[in-house]
């Protein structure tokens, strides 16, 4: 696992030297030793690198990362750019052109809203391949709480969109009056048409952020990857 190494290791430090992760650190570490698990280890902590907490002004909640082969790198519904678009991005981009306009990309590569402040964080980090929530209650959801409770305390606005049932469970941990909560049904394709699809979650988180005087996200993922 590449370590946590920026500003983020002032909140979490402190969870590293806890009971409940020394245990997820030995059943993680037994798991990609022996069957075939994603992201990539080296991956599991992306979020926290391409997104410092100093520069976070969005949160986007997933679950556990994709359990397809070579789909995950760390960031919740972004996959490789040579990797076909999976159906849940899909519909984001579908929601995104429909709110903002935004042309809809030729792959599902997300580091661009990372690099700008977007943190794009799974409840759960890791998982068995071809086994969606594999990795559920071996203890990263204590750990990623901590994480949330981290962006919840920050004196600052911030947007956290909760899409689908799991994400907003987490709502009763935000309490910051600062902040903004956008809730809809999950972008999947099982539950896209119950509301998700309408929403305008980009347009209604930029209009937050500029009326508050920080810099709105240009959602627009570009063909051509950039360098993030």
């Amino acid at each position: 696992m590449a370590a946590i190494s920026n500003d983020w290791l002032i909140p979490l430090g402190e969870e590293f030297k806890k009971p409940y992760y020394k245990k997820l650190y030995q059943t993680i570490l037994q798991e990609y030793r022996t069957r075939q698990i994603f992201p990539p280890s080296d991956d599991i902590f992306n979020a926290f690198h391409l997104t410092p907490l100093k520069n976070v002004k969005v949160v986007i909640l997933g679950q556990d990362p994709y359990h397809g082969v070579g789909q995950a790198h760390g960031l919740c519904f972004s996959v490789k750019p040579d990797v076909e678009i999976p159906p849940s991005l899909v519909n984001i981009y579908q929601e995104l052109h429909d709110d903002l306009g935004c042309t809809i990309p030729k792959h599902g590569y997300l580091t661009k809203w990372a690099a700008q402040g977007v943190l794009l964080l799974n409840t759960v980090l890791t998982v068995r391949a071809h086994q969606a929530n594999s990795h559920r209650g071996i203890g990263w959801e204590e750990f990623t709480d901590a994480a949330i409770r981290a962006v919840n305390a920050q004196d600052r606005p911030i947007v956290f969109i909760l899409w689908g049932r799991p994400a907003q469970m987490k709502k009763s941990m935000l309490n910051n009056p600062k902040h903004l909560i956008l809730e809809a049904p999950h972008p999947s394709p099982l539950s896209a048409y119950r509301g998700f699809f309408g929403s305008k979650p980009f347009s209604k988180t930029n209009e937050f952020l500029k009326m508050h005087g920080v810099e709105p996200i240009d959602w627009q993922i570009e063909d051509e990857q950039g360098a993030y």
